[in-house]
């Protein structure tokens, strides 16, 4: 299965980066992983012109083929002020229009937030209603899950480059949200 990750902190060193990377080791040996870090994100927003679809950078180019290419699409954004990362929601508002209208077809998104504390499901939340929104008013074909993982104490649970640091509870938390994901992707492309 073609599984695209959106890391969506533009931070250097950040923690959702150390998650988007568990993920990636969770589920690459049987997979095909694309992990778009947003430390180079480079989107103009819609006053600065938004996206020139001519002129695509080399990140954007990165993100539009592996979101068209993925049947499984995993957000992980931060609790960033009791929200999303600004440059998630700004791709969100940006990515899936003309000619990019049908990035949201026949997928599956899972979402995940993440907190250098006790946190991460408002982002989660957030993200998935605006997917929704997305999928239905463009009448495509895809699914949310309604399984969410709320990522706590990061730097506690993870090292940098994804491994665990053996939490019990955090490992089987996002084993099993991984899990359902693909249990749920196989239902959808399997009846799809």
């Amino acid at each position: 299965m073609q599984i695209c990750i959106i890391s969506g902190s533009a931070r250097a060193n950040n923690n959702t980066h150390r998650v988007s990377l568990a993920i990636e080791l969770l589920l690459k040996a049987n997979h095909e992983i694309s992990v778009i870090d947003f430390k180079e994100f480079d989107i103009p927003s819609l006053a600065q012109g938004g996206l020139k679809t001519n002129a695509l950078t080399p990140f954007q180019q990165n993100l539009i083929d592996s979101l068209f290419k993925a049947e499984v699409v995993m957000m992980v954004s931060p609790e960033y002020n009791w929200s999303a990362t600004p440059e998630i929601l700004n791709m969100l508002n940006l990515v899936p229009n003309k000619p990019f209208d049908q990035i949201f077809n026949n997928k599956v998104f899972a979402f995940i937030g993440v907190s250098t504390g006790k946190g991460g499901k408002v982002p989660a939340l957030q993200m998935m209603q605006i997917v929704n929104k997305l999928i239905s008013f463009s009448n495509n074909d895809s699914i949310v899950s309604s399984r969410i993982f709320e990522a706590h104490f990061v730097k506690e649970v993870l090292k940098e480059n994804g491994d665990s640091l053996g939490n019990p509870m955090f490992d089987k938390g996002l084993n099993d949200f991984c899990d359902y994901t693909i249990r749920i992707a196989n239902r959808w492309f399997r009846n799809y």
